[in-house]
């Protein structure tokens, strides 16, 4: 079918699979997510405004960046579509810790993950940097939507000592 002179179709590093799908905007409930200025966010409020004189309902969506922690609004009438980000929440256990910043994290395949930062919240920055010096054994869990990944949550499963 190809000749020399045909371009061959290269495949990309992305999966091909949507970053977000569609969902009618009265059907998206608080404790949801919604893309909001094109940032993932998760759904705090949502207030419904009765049918109006041109026949549609609003939904006012107040929601939380689920990155970068800055509160969002929007409203939309309740029979359109918004955009909803795919959110994977993903589990590592913690290797190491570079001095810029950077953790090493295992894959459940035994690979290494080094391209992730330390988060920027402190709590759980604090609570990760001392338990690493304590040589505790720690699981990180990354949240993924967007193309953008970050440490989200904690758990120590023990001391390797």
């Amino acid at each position: 079918m190809s000749s020399d002179g045909e371009h061959q179709f290269e495949p990309k590093a992305d999966s091909g699979a949507s970053k977000t799908f569609p969902s009618q905007a009265g059907l998206i409930r608080k404790g949801g997510y919604i893309v909001i200025k094109n940032r993932p966010c998760k759904v705090v409020e949502v207030s419904t405004s009765k049918t109006g004189k041109h026949g549609h309902a609003k939904c006012h969506f107040v929601a939380i960046d689920i990155f970068n922690g800055k509160k969002l609004e929007d409203i939309v009438p309740s029979s359109h579509n918004c955009d909803v980000p795919h959110v994977d929440r993903t589990d590592y256990q913690l290797i190491d810790i570079s001095e810029d910043g950077f953790v090493s994290l295992l894959t459940d395949s035994g690979d290494t993950k080094d391209d992730l930062r330390l988060p920027t919240d402190e709590v759980l920055l604090k609570q990760i940097q001392d338990g690493f010096k304590e040589g505790k054994d720690l699981i990180v869990s990354v949240m993924t939507a967007m193309a953008e990944e970050q440490i989200c949550g904690l758990k120590d499963i023990g001391s390797n000592k």
